[in-house]
């Protein structure tokens, strides 16, 4: 079995693998300052709950983008496993090229998400994870990741709207029933729903026309992350991967894993 991890700003995504298939995965908030020994804590009492035996794991691989957990994880899964897990970095076998000005600056969880992307689908794409920030990558049909759009996140930009706005208020992340609001909480609804669904729209189809232009095959749009399903009913032809960036650290660990004897171990 493998064991990944995706160690993101807001969450950190567990996932164990057999054979291809995601057995469990888990989602933890991501607390910066927290020790081995606490994330230990909870990810063996995870493993416990789901009758998972660390015996059984013989394989592990981090994406990191807080560096400060980075070396966190790296010992826990040691402790757990008995072995190093494989970092990702962009010296690392993706099976794509990374076509950007400086590939060590691209976010880890970018480059997984578009290799797992492209193994699926072998055309052109556009790839949106909805978390702590929204990027949009594009990769085109030969498998070369063009580079892309941050966007701050939808949490970030509530957060700002209700902090800043004194006479505004927090309300839950769901489509309200009409655009035009007739109270306060709908109307902040739907300028975050739909404003911010709105934003990707116009975003895909002006990545989309620059693929184009580029005499790409016009892309196929996949989503991830864990706020995509708050937008998904409002963004026409997407395809939603729950476990996508899991999926692609599953792949990167074939890819990279060491070769003992000419045979992968």
């Amino acid at each position: 079995m493998i064991l990944a991890a995706d160690i993101g700003n807001s969450d950190i995504v567990l996932g164990i693998f057999k054979d291809s298939e995601l057995l469990q995965n888990w989602r933890l908030h991501t607390v910066h300052h927290q020790s081995v020994d606490e994330y230990e804590m909870l990810v063996r009492g995870m493993l416990f709950a789901c009758d998972f035996s660390l015996e059984d794991v013989d394989g592990a691989v981090i994406s990191s983008v807080v560096p400060e957990l980075t070396n966190v994880f790296l010992n826990l899964i040691e402790n757990l496993v008995g072995q190093q897990p494989i970092i990702v970095n962009s010296d690392l076998n993706f099976g794509i090229e990374i076509n950007t000005e400086i590939p060590a600056n691209v976010g880890q969880d970018r480059l997984i998400n578009a290799l797992a992307a492209y193994q699926q689908y072998k055309t052109s794409l556009i790839i949106i994870d909805c978390g702590t920030a929204t990027t949009m990558d594009v990769v085109t049909a030969e498998g070369s990741f063009e580079g892309g759009v941050i966007c701050p996140g939808l949490l970030i930009s509530a957060e700002v709207l209700f902090s800043r706005a004194a006479q505004l208020f927090q309300v839950n992340l769901e489509i309200p029933d009409n655009l035009i609001g007739k109270n306060t909480t709908d109307s902040v609804k739907s300028g975050l729903i739909y404003g911010y669904g709105g934003m990707i729209v116009s975003l895909i189809n002006k990545l989309a026309k620059e693929i184009v232009q580029m005499d790409q095959p016009y892309p196929t749009v996949v989503i991830t992350g864990g706020l995509a399903n708050k937008l998904l009913p409002i963004l026409p032809e997407v395809i939603f991967h729950d476990d996508l960036t899991l999926r692609g650290l599953y792949l990167f660990h074939l890819m990279n894993k060491p070769v003992e004897n000419g045979k992968n171990q």
